[in-house]
């Protein structure tokens, strides 16, 4: 039998190609000033984005997204799932798996990603 099991746990949600304002912070970290990017793409299970530093595999990640028509933040803390080296770039590519969110903000992406995903269609 073959093995496609970690596959279909990579793509559990759908996600939408996004470039929405984040912040981040590791959690270990947490009096240094946060980091800002934009995502790449977003889903209910997580975020992809571009960092210019180096960040672990597992590191737990506070993040910030910016959603539109949204007057707060989305909060959640991540872990960084996998991480890649841009080709002749300094930055990186890294995404991430939520670990705690609100059920509320969980909700706010999951209708983002549905309406984008309707505008798309």
């Amino acid at each position: 039998m073959e093995n496609f099991t970690a596959v279909e746990e990579k793509r559990k949600y759908k996600r939408v190609n996004s470039s929405l304002a984040i912040q981040y912070k590791n959690l270990r970290q947490l009096g240094e000033a946060a980091s800002g990017s934009l995502t790449k793409n977003v889903s209910e299970g997580g975020v992809c984005f571009k960092s210019n530093k180096f960040i672990s595999l597992a590191c737990r990640l506070v993040l910030e997204i910016s959603l539109p028509n949204s007057p707060k933040p989305i909060k959640a803390i991540s872990k960084v799932a996998w991480i890649r080296k841009l080709p002749s770039s300094d930055q990186y590519e890294l995404g991430n798996q939520f670990l705690e969110i609100t059920k509320e903000d969980k909700a706010s992406i999951m209708n983002f990603v549905n309406a984008a995903l309707q505008t798309n269609l």
